[in-house]
Parts: structure tokens; sequence; C-alpha cells
């Protein structure tokens, strides 16, 4: 992974971590429920948008990569692997 995208995903990691503490702060003060929900579901689309790097990365080095290789079983095996991922969703 190159160096300035792992820099901004630990980053977007470390706003999550914080936003899940202040989340957990939210339940223990028995806040709303809704507004608790509220910031779970920006929670989730934060993650979600550091998944959307983390793929993006993931096909532009080791997808890439297993192409440009030409090795059949390389190849298919990194489909393979993307394909179960987005059946798991």
């Amino acid at each position: 992974m190159k160096k300035f995208l792992k820099k901004k995903i630990l980053n977007r990691m470390n706003y999550l971590i914080g936003h899940l503490k202040g989340v957990k702060k939210m339940i223990e003060n028995d806040e709303y429920c809704v507004d608790i929900i509220f910031q779970n579901e920006a929670v989730i689309s934060a993650l979600k948008k550091v998944n959307e790097m983390v793929l993006e990365n993931h096909l532009n080095t080791c997808v890439t990569q297993a192409i440009k290789n030409k090795s059949e079983k390389e190849r298919k095996k990194k489909i393979k692997e993307l394909l179960d991922l987005f059946k798991n969703k």
C-alpha cells in the first residue's frame, strides 16, 4: 500500500475509533436512541468509505499485478476473492 494512502486510511480509522468512543459515551449517558442510531449510521458510512479505499488499492496493486503476471491461476484466485467478498454482503 502506498505510504500516503496508508496514512489517509489510518487517519480515517483513528477518526472512527474516536467516533465509536463518542457513541459508547452516548449509550452510557442514556442519550436519545434515535441520536445514537444516527451516529452509528455515520460510523457505518465512514467504515464503508475505508473499505472502498482499501478495495481501490487492492485493485490497483494485487489484482493488476495478477493480470499482468499472466498466471491464469493467480488471476482466477483474485477474481474469486472479490466475488466471494461481494457474495457475503
